[in-house]
């Protein structure tokens, strides 16, 4: 039976032993660390996507309403808005489970986001349309980052 002082001695050897680096678990760690930096560029990626398709979504019914005050140039981008937010809505679905087509949807997000930023620029007056520019922009940086990645 243990006395008190080896039982103490054996827990603080123990728990000094577990403080140690393991050499042979350094490997795991870079591949974890490399995992983690894969899935907060997933992460990043699908978040963005999310926040474009709200923002455009909210643009479209901006252009709506202009289209309805007899603005008739917005026809253009309320369509293009639309079709921007469908894109980003299932570019993150896909990018936040890494389903196998995230490359390709990624691809058609950041190109549908640079052309919907590009029609949303042709009103550099419109707040609301610089603000879905904006967005637009940070969404195809980051489905370009994620494609790098």
């Amino acid at each position: 039976m243990l006395e008190r002082r080896q039982f103490v001695a054996a827990g603080l050897a123990g728990m000094a032993a577990a403080t140690l680096p393991n050499p042979l678990k350094a490997d795991e760690h870079e591949h974890h660390a490399s995992h983690d930096h894969d899935r907060s560029v997933f992460e990043k990626c699908a978040a963005a996507c999310s926040e474009c398709q709200r923002e455009c979504n909210s643009c479209a019914n901006h252009c709506a309403m202009m289209l309805k005050q007899g603005h008739s140039k917005h026809a253009t981008t309320l369509a293009t808005c639309q079709d921007c937010a469908d894109m980003c809505v299932a570019a993150a679905q896909i990018v936040s489970r890494r389903g196998p087509f995230a490359e390709l949807i990624c691809k058609a997000c950041a190109d549908a986001c640079a052309k919907c930023a590009e029609a949303c620029k042709k009103f550099p007056d419109d707040k609301h349309m610089a603000e879905c520019a904006k967005v637009c922009l940070e969404c195809e940086k980051a489905c370009r980052e994620m494609l790098s990645a």
